[in-house]
């Protein structure tokens, strides 16, 4: 479990073909390493990586075929940043969302407009992920716990702070920039564990189940 909040910006080291499946040695720079060992888990870009290697500069982690397929790592190239985070101890503070580490799906940069100091980007979204995405709520974005500021018909607008902007890969996007999306967890279970809900939960559905006041 993770919580959105970048500790550190890594760079990609060697990119290692095995088997169908990549190894992926990465630098990870100002990330504190003093109390990492093998087999803890990492959010890379917002992905939940096995520390399987370690030489006190660098991580290796194995990526699974499914892994590559389902996010952007399959872009990866040496040299690229990426964002970095430990997984969350208990006692912890929780300053962004509860982050699984579980890509659902990706989304595109489709617009980037400064405002006063700081950026607003506009993501499109796959069609069967949109209604998890609702104004004000949570959404993670290659591992940055992030506040949705409005929906549109494609996707959703987020704003970006100079401090989010200098500390995370959030500075390399670009118009077309594919990015690593997992939606709010609360959002993504509720569907499931309504009674008789509908495809797409709507206001009215949660009014009437009581959660939503009228």
């Amino acid at each position: 479990m993770f919580t959105g909040i970048i500790a550190a910006l890594g760079q990609v080291t060697t990119l290692q073909p095995k088997g169908g499946d990549l190894r992926l040695h990465i630098d990870i720079g100002k990330l504190d390493r003093s109390d990492i060992k093998l087999g803890d888990s990492i959010a890379i870009n917002g992905v939940c990586l096995t520390v399987v290697q370690s030489d006190g500069v660098q991580l290796a982690f194995d990526v699974s075929k499914e892994t590559i397929d389902r996010s952007s790592l399959q872009s990866l190239k040496t040299g690229n940043k990426v964002n970095l985070e430990k997984a969350l101890a208990v006692g912890d503070r929780l300053g962004g969302h509860f982050v699984s580490g579980h890509v659902d799906g990706l989304g595109r940069i489709t617009a980037m407009q400064e405002v006063a100091r700081s950026w607003q980007i506009t993501v499109a979204v796959p069609a069967d992920l949109q209604r998890y995405i609702a104004e004000k709520g949570s959404i993670c974005i290659d591992g940055v716990s992030l506040t949705v500021n409005s929906v549109n018909r494609d996707g959703f607008m987020v704003n970006i702070i100079p401090h989010t902007m200098q500390e995370t890969i959030i500075q390399d996007y670009q118009i077309g920039t594919k990015v690593n999306l997992e939606v709010d967890l609360i959002a993504r279970y509720l569907e499931r564990l309504l009674p008789d809900a509908p495809q797409k939960l709507t206001p009215e559905f949660l009014k009437q189940h009581g959660y939503l006041s009228t």
